[in-house]
């Protein structure tokens, strides 16, 4: 049996928290992680629970992208379900599910699969990724009232777009909108006009300047992605992530990787006393040193939770640190010399534990621990200033926004934001101004770019009988080009919905492509007949993730009657996905 299709790891469902994959072990081409994040609370941050189930679980719809929960004490990394960024929910002292499916938990590395995701999931390492789009981030900065109108006219400066960081690059802001997979950038008066998409831009979560023109991507799932803004949006190189999650910020012709907060597996490995807390990287993702050892808390297998956090690197090469789950907020110099660490004073009494595990009911296993720093971003010059999006509750469900001199450490105020706040600028005089994300990107969908891009590459491949079929093939009509394989428990799941919208069309007028990336063609062949989709199905081999770039499985590009690219669809997003596809396909075929 081939081991890309034999391992279970290469399932999963998005942004669970999930048991963590062999630490920062081995990983595969597509290898790729997925969490989410959720939260609730008090203004005082308390520990909150988290339940680890061990059994099978549902499947739920939701947004865009990501995979799968994981077994005790490994993750499943190539299905996409949609709706991972999705929800809002009030949950202090939440106890959040992990849950493991079937063929989890054997402890394996994967060799060669995709990710495939569903969208919708409850768990730690979603709880920022879930409140990422959610516009959760807290009450008013300066008196700023919620509001879903424009912002004034000014100049504004963004810092942080839902639960990331922006970056300021070429006279606009640019911010990571993960539940389109897309990179957006704003003028001074917060207007959009620009967007880039690309299929390795799956679910951006933050975004750092690397050069002139240069953007450096994260990934939710670990990867650096390097793009030209000033090349039409341009994928410069990619590097794989050096644990299991990475976030990276850049400055001064280095980049700083942390543990994501944005993927946190609640169960890894334990990792040598001697870890680097933050790796430090080239510009080409190459490692060159760390700074500082990790902190080693009482359970082992949190190793990754109690370090994973927030950074920012400043124009001297100095790094900031924050870390997702403790109280504190360092600065470390171009050299590692720990320069400052400030804390708020945020928990009852002083006390700090680290986030441990509840006695288990039956086969459950509850983790205790509160979520304390999201986002750090440093605001360009002459403000210079370091701006810590933080918690408000034990949950983030409420954030709050501390200005610290860079210096010193010094928090020189803090601003705490409202439910529709979810955006956070500073104005032409340096003043903190909060806004409605979703406001400020509405109806920018189909702003920019004008132009649609062809589908490349134009594929020539064999269906079940052998023929050949190819993409000049499909010219004349609207076409869904889906990309499966057998081993993904999402694209079982979506088969159905992409039958029932097959039927719905004229053949003259619309056509799906089910483009099977399976290695086994035995097993490809089983799950045809199966579902015996009215749809051709093609038979990509294996090779398709190397030629496509695409994150994990299933993968849809919806093409126009030209063969360019409507829209790209990471994911399964369940029937309100498909609702939406069928109204976007009515429309283009409709189209002169």
């Amino acid at each position: 049996m081939n081991d890309d299709e034999a391992h279970p790891r290469h399932h999963r469902r998005p942004g669970v928290l999930r048991a963590a994959a062999r630490g920062a072990g081995p990983r595969d081409d597509g290898g790729r992680r997925d969490d989410d994040h959720r939260s609730g609370g008090r203004l005082e941050l308390q520990h909150h629970k988290r339940r680890v189930r061990r059994g099978p679980q549902g499947v739920r719809p939701g947004v865009r992208q990501s995979g799968r929960a994981a077994g005790a004490a490994l993750e499943r990394r190539h299905n996409v379900r949609a709706g991972e960024l999705e929800a809002r929910r009030s949950a202090e002292l939440e106890a959040h599910a992990l849950r493991g499916e079937q063929g989890e938990g054997d402890g394996h590395t994967p060799v060669r699969e995709r990710t495939a995701h569903h969208r919708d999931q409850d768990g730690l390492g979603r709880v920022l990724m879930r409140l990422v789009r959610d516009a959760v981030l807290a009450a008013a900065l300066f008196g700023c009232r919620p509001t879903a109108s424009p912002p004034p006219p000014g100049r504004f400066t963004l810092l942080f777009f839902g639960r990331s960081p922006a970056a300021s690059l070429g006279g606009l802001s640019w911010a990571p909108d993960p539940e389109h997979g897309r990179l957006v950038a704003f003028d001074r008066e917060l207007r959009v006009t620009r967007q880039i998409t690309h299929p390795r831009l799956a679910t951006p979560v933050a975004v750092t300047p690397l050069g002139r023109t240069e953007l450096l991507v994260t990934e939710r799932t670990g990867e650096g992605v390097v793009v030209d803004t000033a090349g039409g949006g341009r994928v410069v190189r990619e590097w794989e992530s050096p644990d299991i999650a990475s976030l990276y910020a850049a400055g001064a012709g280095r980049v700083a990787a942390t543990r994501s907060p944005y993927y946190v597996p609640q169960l890894g490995s334990p990792e040598p006393d001697t870890a680097p807390l933050i790796r430090m990287l080239d510009t080409l993702g190459r490692p060159t040193g760390g700074l500082a050892t990790i902190r080693r808390p009482a359970t082992p297998l949190l190793d990754y939770l109690v370090n994973a956090g927030a950074v920012a690197v400043g124009p001297d090469g100095a790094v900031y640190y924050a870390p997702l789950v403790r109280d504190e907020i360092r600065k470390y110099s171009p050299g590692g010399r720990l320069s400052w660490t400030t804390k708020r004073g945020l928990f009852r009494g002083g006390s700090e534990p680290d986030p441990e595990f509840l006695p288990a009911t039956g086969t459950e296993l509850s983790l205790k621990q509160a979520l304390v720093n999201v986002a750090l971003a440093l605001a360009p010059s002459p403000d210079g200033r370091l701006y810590a999006l933080g918690a408000d509750d034990s949950a983030a469900t409420r954030l709050r926004v501390d200005v610290l001199d860079p210096q010193t450490g010094a928090i020189l105020t803090t601003r705490h934001l409202g439910p529709r706040e979810t955006a956070v600028a500073l104005d032409a005089s340096g003043a903190l101004a909060a806004f409605d994300a979703d406001s400020l990107v509405a109806g920018s969908d189909g702003a920019a770019p004008a132009e649609r891009d062809p589908f490349t590459p134009a594929f020539a491949l064999p269906d079940l009988a052998g023929d050949t079929v190819t993409l000049a093939g499909f010219r004349g009509k609207v076409t869904l080009v889906n990309f499966w394989a057998s081993w993904c428990d999402p694209c079982r799941e979506e088969f159905p919905h992409m039958a029932e919208l097959y039927r719905e069309f004229d053949r003259k007028d619309f056509e799906i492509a089910g483009v099977s990336d399976d290695v086994d063609q035995g097993k490809m062949r089983a799950f045809a007949r199966r579902y015996r989709p009215p749809f051709p199905i093609l038979v990509g081999g294996g090779r398709m993730k190397a030629l496509y770039h695409y994150r994990g499985l299933p993968y849809s590009v919806l093409l126009d009657r030209r063969g360019r690219v409507i829209e790209r669809i990471f994911g399964f997003g369940g029937a309100d996905e498909f609702r939406r596809l069928r109204r976007t396909i009515a429309i283009e075929v409709r189209a002169p």
